[in-house]
């Protein structure tokens, strides 16, 4: 997109902003609760408290002690003005993964209206609870969606590495499941990108210690560890949990070996996109197909993967979209029926029972595992 439009669609977001937090402030304000907790955490590092407390129930802060120091500046003003600006900062970046995923699909080519338009369509659902609960994986899939555009655009100069680097670095350092790519980044051999990126992360573990001294920063890494080796079992039987971890105990109970299973399944995943990367030598530009194939399991092989954060699919189902007529005939009409589907599993539209079973039976799971195997055949067939 040109510099002018961008212009046009900033005013338009800033003021669509501006008329929901005036004229209906009841409809974001009592929300955007893990908003809260992010901004809560935001005034405790900046006191040297801990983040991760047993008293603060399920609303816990789940994110590495960098990723406080996002947020901040935003503890520093009034909780009303802090989610305005973070509204601002989610519905942005939602629309930005929109059109970026629309131009790696097509890329160089320009994009067809109908992908971004679709594309939006069927993650509507996704992208409207991320705003609604406050979240920042729509922030996030944004940094990783631009460090792919500068990666497919790279020079291959320093300077261009070093900033995929400092993306993917930036990305992971605020929420860890980034670290997907570090396979990709290896088999692509893409070393200056990665030293990029270990730098960054040396940087991130060490900044909390502003707040918290040399000691403190090993002791509240060490808090966020435990935090999640504790938490994060009781919540793979939770109906928003779509992750293949939840999947297998959702299907066979607690006593099954979820986790050896779940690993099983995650290598399996690795060794199909391993297969797809070595089918790349006559593909241009084959790291928009394999980025996106990443963006697509990150919330399924994230034990806390909930169903919203499958919106980081966006530019999978672009290139799905763009590249739609390539698809057998009959293969056409299962994805207009995969896609419509999930765009429509609403609670509102299909009532309690009927996607309460949905979620209970992993179905968001085995949809998008299906997006995935499109996206696998697009390249064996060498399409993409």
């Amino acid at each position: 997109m040109k510099f002018k439009a961008w212009l046009v669609l900033a005013t338009f977001l800033l003021g669509f902003s501006l008329f929901i937090f005036i004229f209906l402030p009841d409809l974001i304000l009592p929300r955007m609760v893990d908003f809260e907790v992010n901004y809560k955490a935001g005034k405790r590092i900046l006191w040297g408290e801990t983040l991760y407390r047993l008293e603060d129930g399920h609303y816990q802060f789940k994110y590495p002690p960098f990723s406080s120091l996002l947020y901040l500046p935003l503890g520093l003003i009034p909780l009303s003005q802090a989610k305005f600006i973070w509204f601002v900062i989610t519905a942005s970046a939602s629309l930005a993964i929109i059109i970026v995923s629309a131009q790696l699909a097509s890329f160089p080519f320009p994009y067809p209206k109908s992908v971004p338009l679709f594309t939006f369509l069927i993650l509507a659902r996704f992208l409207a609870r991320e705003i609604s609960l406050g979240q920042i994986n729509a922030l996030i899939t944004w940094i990783l969606l631009l460090m792919v555009q500068k990666w497919v655009k790279t020079s291959k100069s320093s300077k261009d590495s070093m900033i995929t680097g400092f993306l993917w670095g930036l990305a992971s350092s605020l929420k860890p499941y980034s670290l997907i790519f570090l396979p990709l980044f290896l088999l692509r051999q893409s070393w200056k990108a990665i030293f990029s990126a270990l730098f960054f992360f040396c940087l991130s573990f060490f900044t909390p210690a502003l707040f918290y001294g040399w000691k403190g920063n090993f002791v509240v890494h060490h808090e966020w560890i435990s935090y999640l080796k504790a938490s994060t079992p009781p919540l793979l039987g939770s109906q928003d949990n779509i992750s293949l971890f939840s999947l297998f105990q959702k299907w066979f109970g607690q006593n099954f070996p979820v986790w050896t299973f779940g690993f099983l399944a995650i290598i399996i995943l690795a060794l199909v996109v391993f297969l797809a990367v070595l089918r790349s030598k006559k593909i241009k530009d084959p790291v928009i197909l394999e980025s996106a194939s990443l963006l697509l399991l990150t919330p399924l092989v994230s034990p806390l993967g909930w169903d919203y954060t499958l919106l980081s699919s966006s530019l999978a189902i672009s290139l799905i979209l763009y590249h739609f007529s390539l698809f057998p005939k009959v293969n056409r009409f299962f994805l207009v029926f995969i896609l419509a589907f999930n765009g429509l599993m609403i609670f509102d539209i299909l009532g309690r029972k009927i996607y309460s079973f949905f979620m209970k039976i992993s179905l968001p799971t085995l949809l998008f595992l299906t997006i995935f195997a499109h996206l696998m055949w697009l390249r064996f067939s060498q399409k993409r």
